[in-house]
């Protein structure tokens, strides 16, 4: 928040408010606004006054309109189509295969460079005419080629002198969405869903299209329509015509479409009286259903299971493992080009001794033998999307086995919408973390894209935080997360703080100084969430059922869903013991991981109640005992809390005056919710280490029994 302070004096010190157009967020990154830059308009005119753009097919088709419309939005430039380069300016546009021009003024490039989805951009030049050509070996590349230009026009970036080559780092870059078909969203904070299953297939809404332009322009290329806490009705003929309505929109976008798949569909919808996975007559039903989905969907995706976890029906019911579902299903959408990803989310129906280790302890001894179009979908970490856990000690754990990381873009224990908090930060966290799986280095990110140990088949989910909102994402801030996941799909390697500033200037404004202050907020904004939340590796902590707000008291129903099963906090200290003398989650890292997470001098103290339980007394590197640190950062967290509304206040008048008033809103909100999870938690672990609150930190406003009296009703996203 210091950075925030100091920038505020120069942003007061502006000019005048300036009248700003009511904007509500539907347009997300793509308003294609007129640019007011007289300068940079006039290179744009310079560069791009003609276009070539080969191809019919309706991908390339896609490519060509978006191009001329963001161009023509954003400058006004009537743009001519021409055969041949002309004029001042030309943009040529194409596959390698469809314009034997782009081959010839790109003869330099090897074939594989960009492959189907990646693209060169690049500035030349004929005499005195300028040229700028993206070219790609698939129609995809195309595309994506064509909306990063359009990036780099809406930020106002460079034009002269582009050289750039770019490759997703990942095959299968997907959004889970949790939807219904009762159209209520599994812990989505933004509304209904946005498929209306009841009208498809004879009334497509915009909103699809619109969907499909947003994904692709950041790079992701498949959406799960359907919860994976599945219905299997979706898999039915009345559902799956309109399943493929959906995908004839997403199909000229370079979007494919997947279903979850309900594993005991063949009983509960094709009369069999069993499901499992080995019986012939499973086998064969679904065969027959993946050959009806393809007859109506040919570039149908596959599908996503959750199988044998929190209560849904999976292969070991009948005695079977995960491989053997896995496999079943992979077997019959292979024929078609189909992939399964089986989720890794799974533990043991009996209360285990650490949850954390439960999909390690699974999943590990059926390395190797999963089919080749089957990948492991694993959330980021151990427990359950966490404000922050230690990666998962999966990664690197399966070298012959395809690992997608999976994500919460939707913030199911992080404010669930109310909150702003960019996730970038979390998602680079994970990515950038080191397994040590091959020695040094060993990322997540060179995991999953298949670099250390040599998978083909690679992806990266993450759960969708759209809704029927105006905005899409409840939160305007919450468009950011979407943003940043599809860019991170692409390339895991970028940091947070170039995302924070692409979305910024292209949502909410290009002055520098207010954008560098906007960006510092949604940098620092997830740390904040985690110290008024969970600090110091605490986890697992929010009220029962809606996981909306605190409550570390939650000792009710099956223990590894309370509270107190993860804070463990006694009148001798708080923390999960995950020793080598403890459960003995440490030994499923790597050396010398487990090492470090294992000695509370070296473990990261911002991990260190994840992997001890240690005494109140507990002294920290900051030289304070471990209940006044734990009780700083709550009250960290909510300085931080009120410094962004402050910040946001600030603003008036210089930002669209319908964004400013609604984060303003939401930021209010939050600040009460910080004060909330610092009030109650503080107050009920004082309970055990009877401590006095260390000076700077603000007595709570009630006593335990008022938190813990608190009921909702109807939170959203259950």
């Amino acid at each position: 928040m210091k950075q925030l302070r100091l920038l505020l004096p120069a942003i007061l010190l502006l000019a005048p408010a300036i009248t700003v157009q009511a904007d509500d967020g539907y347009r997300l990154w793509l308003k294609h606004d007129r640019i007011t830059d007289g300068a940079y308009l006039r290179e744009c005119s310079r560069q791009f006054e003609n276009v070539m753009i080969t191809g019919e097919s309706p991908v390339l088709r896609t490519a060509h309109d978006e191009f001329i419309a963001g161009l023509e939005s954003m400058t006004g430039i009537e743009v001519t189509e021409v055969s041949a380069p002309t004029g001042r300016g030309t943009i040529i546009a194409g596959t390698f295969s469809s314009s034997p021009l782009l081959a010839s003024l790109l003869s330099d490039v090897q074939p594989g460079t960009t492959g189907d989805e990646g693209y060169i951009i690049r500035s030349l030049r004929q005499g005195r005419r300028n040229i700028t050509v993206i070219a790609s070996e698939g129609e995809r590349g195309v595309l994506y080629g064509i909306f990063h230009l359009l990036r780099i026009i809406e930020t106002e970036s460079p034009l002269d002198n582009l050289a750039i080559t770019e490759k997703p780092a990942t095959k299968l870059r997907l959004l889970n969405h949790w939807d219904n078909l009762d159209g209520t969203v599994e812990r989505g904070y933004a509304g209904s869903s946005i498929w209306n299953w009841h009208l498809l297939p004879d009334y497509i809404h915009p909103r699809y299209k619109d969907y499909a332009r947003a994904n692709a322009s950041i790079g992701i290329n498949g959406t799960v329509l359907t919860n994976v806490n599945s219905n299997a009705l979706v898999l039915t003929r009345q559902y799956l015509v309109k399943v493929a309505a959906l995908a004839d929109v997403m199909r000229p976008y370079g979007i494919k479409v997947y279903l979850t798949a309900r594993f005991s569909a063949p009983r509960e919808t094709g009369g069999l009286p069993t499901s499992d996975p080995l019986d012939s007559d499973v086998i064969r039903w679904w065969g027959e259903k993946a050959a009806e989905i393809y007859s109506l969907i040919p570039d149908f995706g596959g599908f996503l299971v959750k199988a044998n976890s929190e209560g849904q029906p999976g292969p070991q019911n009948y005695g079977r493992t995960h491989a053997d579902g896995a496999n079943m299903l992979a077997d019959a959408v292979a024929p078609f080009g189909g992939v399964v990803m089986w989720r890794a989310f799974v533990y043991d129906n009996n209360v285990p001794v650490d949850r954390a280790k439960q999909a390690y302890n699974e999943f590990v001894p059926l390395d190797g033998t999963f089919r080749a179009n089957v990948l492991i979908q694993v959330k980021n970490g151990p427990i359950d999307f966490q404000p922050r856990e230690p990666f998962h000690p999966l990664f690197g754990a399966m070298p012959e086995t395809p690992l997608m990381p999976e994500f919460q873009i939707t913030q199911e224990y992080l404010g669930c919408a109310t909150n702003l908090v960019f996730l970038a930060p979390l998602f680079s966290e994970t990515l950038a973390g080191d397994t040590y799986a091959a020695g040094p280095g060993s990322k997540v990110s060179r995991i999953i894209d298949g670099t250390i140990h040599g998978n083909t088949l690679t992806g990266m989910a993450g759960v969708s935080n759209i809704g029927s909102e105006r905005n899409w994402t409840g939160h305007l801030f919450g468009q950011a997360n979407w943003y940043a996941f599809g860019r991170l799909a692409w390339n895991p390697d970028l940091s947070p703080g170039q995302i924070a500033s692409e979305w910024i200037r292209m949502t909410i404004t290009q002055d520098p100084v207010i954008e560098e202050g906007i960006a510092a907020m949604m940098l620092s904004s997830r740390e904040t969430a985690v110290n008024y939340m969970t600090p110091l590796g605490l986890h697992h902590i929010m009220a029962e059922g809606h996981h909306w707000g605190p409550g570390p008291w939650v000792d009710r129903g099956r223990p590894d869903w309370t509270a107190v099963y993860y804070h463990r906090a006694d009148t001798l200290g708080i923390g999960f013991d995950r020793t080598k003398s403890g459960s003995g989650a440490v030994n499923q890292y790597f050396p010398p991981l487990d090492s470090v997470f294992n000695d509370p001098q070296s473990c990261p103290e911002n991990l260190l109640l994840w992997f001890h339980h240690l005494p109140w007394y507990h002294m920290m590197k900051s030289g304070r005992t471990l209940w006044d640190e734990l009780c700083l950062k709550y009250q960290e967290g909510v300085d931080s809390a009120d410094g962004y509304l402050t910040y946001w206040e600030s603003l008036e008048g210089r930002i669209d005056d319908e964004q400013h008033r609604h984060v303003r809103q939401m930021l209010r909100i939050q600040a009460q919710e910080a004060r909330w999870w610092k009030d109650a938690c503080l107050t009920y672990f004082q309970t055990f280490s009877r401590m006095p609150f260390p000076e700077g930190v603000e007595q709570p406003r009630h006593n335990l029994e008022y938190y813990r009296g608190l009921k909702f009703y109807y939170v959203p996203g259950i």
